[in-house]
């Protein structure tokens, strides 16, 4: 094994795809060190395969990733979500490894400085402005005022925290009365992250921590939404896979269920969708590596929602295959280390994934069904995440689902079919909450 082939994986202790990218990695007979904020996810590595990093202070961080290179050189760095974006474009950067614009790597995780970039550059995005969490709703929103103010929103919008992800904290508000208490909602949520990251709230300047200060409110976008992965090569997008959405996403909450591929949308649209995003990654100055975009289409055509330079989240990444059977973190991790990936192409086979929603909060108590689950022609892998006594909680405060669920069929509708039809099959017994 040659120092060339030594790369350093990222990976938050609750990140659900570490085997994924460990396989991936196997695969490819490179050697991995594995970085993440506790010891004990790599208890079992020798030194020189292991690394304890604060992903929340990339300064930090990356000089000690910049010491473990003097002994062990690396050749790429890769995030595998969020919370490692700007880590792996700050150290690659340092290492001068091929990377994003540290500013690029920023606006991808704050949404406020995500529309005002795009903006700036010249594209559309929907009207946005962001508050404090300490600002009141019902002034915002212009209750008990004759006066219009400036900062006064419209109706429908949606409120949403500036760097969560996976719709979290995310809401929508038709009327003043539901603007308030989707607001305030939003801001007990944020303060109680803030509570539990940071000991009473005191703010790490090398972190995205100021960011739970404030919220985003936008205007609501009616229409059907999607999601893009790609992968930018030199500035030009590749895109792997379009997903759709088949489960109407309308709010007040926006729970993903189902992510169908490939879409069954028009080429004229799935073009225009593939415009969008190419034209957002440029705006933000994105070069290099995976792009996961959600977008919306209309009557007045694709508007982009969000974009990430990361790949998909959760374990919906095993939708994926590519050429003989390659997965999308081998796809990533070759990329990475300059092996050529433009030819590459996703499976004929149409896939999908279902994330198993939380119907309620409280502890799992039992998954009953899960045979007759597996049983469902198409279906292909039934994964329980949440083991059994773990508190569940649903959005727009939940991070986690119960599961996924996978399917492989000849057609997309086959697929959505298999889905639904092995969801029905799952009881899940959630208890109430013990209280102390």
């Amino acid at each position: 094994m040659t120092d060339k082939s030594r790369i350093l994986l990222l990976l938050p202790t609750r990140t659900y795809r570490a085997a994924d990218f460990l396989d991936a990695a196997s695969k490819l007979d490179v050697e991995v060190v594995v970085a993440s904020e506790e010891a004990a996810t790599t208890a079992d590595l020798s030194p020189r395969h292991t690394l304890v990093l604060d992903f929340s202070a990339p300064t930090v961080a990356t000089q000690a990733i910049l010491e473990f290179d003097d002994t062990y050189p690396l050749a790429a760095i890769v995030g595998v979500d969020d919370d490692t974006t700007l880590l792996a474009t700050t150290a690659s950067q340092a290492l001068g490894l091929p990377h994003n614009p540290v500013a690029s790597a920023k606006a991808t995780r704050n949404k406020y400085l995500l529309r005002d970039t795009l903006a700036a550059n010249g594209v559309s995005v929907l009207a946005y402005q962001r508050f404090s969490i300490y600002d009141d709703p019902a002034e915002i929103v212009g209750v008990g005022s004759s006066n219009p103010t400036d900062t006064q929103v419209g109706l429908p919008c949606v409120i949403k925290p500036l760097s969560l992800s996976a719709s979290r904290g995310v809401i929508r508000a038709d009327t003043p009365t539901e603007f308030i208490e989707a607001f305030q909602r939003t801001t007990k949520l944020l303060h109680t992250l803030k509570d539990d990251t940071n000991g009473g709230g005191v703010c790490n300047p090398d972190s995205l921590v100021h960011a739970s200060q404030y919220l985003l409110v936008e205007d609501y976008i009616p229409g059907i939404e999607v999601a893009l992965e790609g992968i930018l090569l030199d500035g030009e997008l590749k895109v792997l896979a379009l997903f759709d959405k088949p489960d109407p996403l309308e709010g007040p909450f926006f729970e993903e269920t189902l992510y169908v591929t490939p879409s069954r949308l028009s080429m004229n649209v799935q073009d225009a969708l593939h415009r969008a995003t190419a034209e957002a990654a440029a705006a933000l100055g994105l070069q290099h590596g995976p792009v996961h975009a959600e977008l919306r289409y209309n009557d007045n055509g694709a508007h982009l929602i969000e974009i990430a330079a990361r790949t998909i989240g959760g374990l919906c990444a095993r939708t994926l295959r590519f050429g003989t059977g390659m997965s999308l973190e081998e796809l990533v991790i070759r990329h990475a280390i300059g092996q050529p990936v433009e030819m590459l192409q996703r499976e004929q086979q149409a896939a999908g994934v279902m994330m198993i929603p939380v119907p309620k909060a409280g502890i799992l108590g039992e998954v009953r069904g899960k045979t007759d689950a597996h049983r469902v022609d198409g279906i292909v892998e039934v994964s329980i995440t949440i083991p059994i006594g773990g508190e569940v909680v649903p959005l727009p405060e939940g991070a986690r689902y119960l599961g996924f669920i996978f399917a492989r069929a000849e057609t997309p509708a086959l697929v959505e079919t298999a889905l639904r039809e092995a969801h029905r099959q799952l009881e899940f017994v959630i208890l109430p909450c013990r209280r102390d």
